[in-house]
């Protein structure tokens, strides 16, 4: 029998593995900052230029990015270039949006009915806080639109499918502008407010009860809703 000699791990490749492990679990979401170079140093215990060559392993990677000044940044691993095309096309063409929409129903009311099943309970506690900032929006009817995109990608990471929650992400920075217009012309009323607060209201309840086809069926119901009043606002900018 014929045995291969051990060969000792650089440390750099052991950084670089603990922290794509934590990218891949979702403890990290795209455009997330992972800590400086310094803080890292201190938690892992080494040196800042080992920590260096491990964001420069992962960064040939792909899995991350690091900007002169900016920091490191966790990219997403549906998307391959730094510019978001779908982003643009959606700016030049509003309409686009609707089709982004469509998928999204699909692709979300299957999100709520895994995040269902596999939330656990700090999933639990972080949507619940979400809903109680909504709630507490409704009194001087405060926009909870950055809540609301909030609890969606809370919901994709509550499935623990890294896919899921990276394309959601994905899909949500492309969105963000035209999800803002939308919030800021459509959205106006107390009337309107409230009637989104139950709707994010049920899907996290379903989802806290482990009722998987009720949280499935509760997050197509009001992504349905959001495609009409999405259809009504690219029609009157259209017109």
């Amino acid at each position: 029998m014929k045995f291969q000699p051990i060969k000792p791990k650089k440390v750099s490749s052991q950084i670089a593995d603990q922290i794509r492990s934590s990218i891949l679990a979702g403890e990290f979401s795209p455009g997330d900052k992972l800590p400086p170079e310094r803080e890292l140093a201190e938690m892992f215990g080494v040196s800042r230029p080992s920590v260096r060559e491990a964001l420069n392993l992962l960064a040939s990677s792909g899995l991350v990015m690091s900007y002169q000044g900016g920091g490191t940044v966790v990219m997403s691993l549906v998307e391959i270039t730094a510019a978001n095309p779908l982003s643009e096309l959606i700016r030049v063409q509003q309409d686009r949006a609707l089709d982004v929409i469509e998928v999204r129903k699909c692709m979300e009311s299957w999100t709520a009915y895994y995040a269902a099943q596999r939330a656990l309970p700090e999933d639990i506690r972080r949507m619940e806080e979400i809903i109680a900032a909504m709630e507490r929006n409704l009194n001087g009817l405060q926009p909870s639109e950055d809540l609301d995109a909030n609890l969606h990608i809370v919901i994709a990471r509550a499935t623990h499918n890294i896919v899921w929650l990276h394309l959601m992400q994905s899909l949500f920075d492309a969105m963000k502008e035209f999800q803002q217009g939308v919030w800021r012309a459509v959205y106006l009323t107390s009337e309107d407010h409230h009637l989104l607060y139950r709707h994010h209201l049920g899907i996290f309840e379903a989802i806290r009860d482990k009722k998987a086809e009720a949280a499935r069926e509760a997050m197509m119901e009001h992504l349905t809703f959001a495609e009409q009043r999405s259809t009504a606002y690219v029609s009157k900018n259209l017109s």
